[in-house]
């Protein structure tokens, strides 16, 4: 019990950003530019025709480490990506925040991690962050092949920084297998948890 009152006040300190959400589930995801850890410049336009995931993230982010310590957000986004889905790490951290990584620092990281994103996605300026309305970290969205979002929320049902903790629903995943098998998203909006995004 002492334990879960920890985690949801972690939640309740760490997701305070407040912030102005343009990408609304249901209407298209909002235009944004951005350069990768590889210096690669992205626009969204990039990726159309294809399902796009969103990933706001921070490697000093409890709720982060846990999603990456125990595997689940590599092995999510090694199945996606080899369906063809982009996966976009993204992080809003600002110059002197927790999380601010400079290039070189993000390909360490990525290694460390043994991610599989298509890109991450250096948003130092917040400004793809405060477009989307990213809160926390995490915070995911799921864009369909029209731009469209059709998810917005947590990663999953399982808000701790416990490391192999039982997850009992992984919206994402959900999300993914019933768009791409021409089925309505049952769960489109979900709150996300997390430590806040350091604008």
């Amino acid at each position: 019990m002492k334990r879960a009152l920890l985690v949801w006040s972690l939640v309740g300190l760490c997701a305070t950003a407040t912030v102005q959400a343009d990408a609304i589930v249901g209407q298209t995801a909002p235009a944004f530019s951005a350069t990768d850890s590889n210096g690669k410049k992205h626009t969204l336009a990039d990726f159309k025709g294809k399902y796009v995931v969103m990933e706001w993230t921070n490697s000093e982010c409890p709720f982060v480490k846990r999603q990456y310590g125990d595997g689940l957000m590599q092995a999510l986004q090694k199945t996606y990506t080899a369906k063809g889905v982009v996966w976009l790490a993204i992080n809003s951290s600002a110059p002197g925040q927790e999380g601010y990584i400079k290039p070189l620092q993000a390909a360490k990281i990525i290694k460390k991690q043994a991610a599989h994103p298509t890109a991450l996605l250096l948003d130092s300026d917040g400004a793809v962050g405060k477009l989307f309305g990213a809160k926390t970290t995490p915070h995911m969205f799921v864009l369909d092949p029209t731009g469209k979002v059709i998810y917005a929320g947590a990663i999953d049902d399982t808000p701790t920084t416990q490391a192999t903790a039982k997850v009992g629903k992984n919206y994402v995943q959900l999300a993914l297998n019933e768009a791409m098998a021409g089925k309505a998203v049952t769960v489109a909006t979900t709150q996300p948890y997390g430590c806040g995004v350091k604008y």
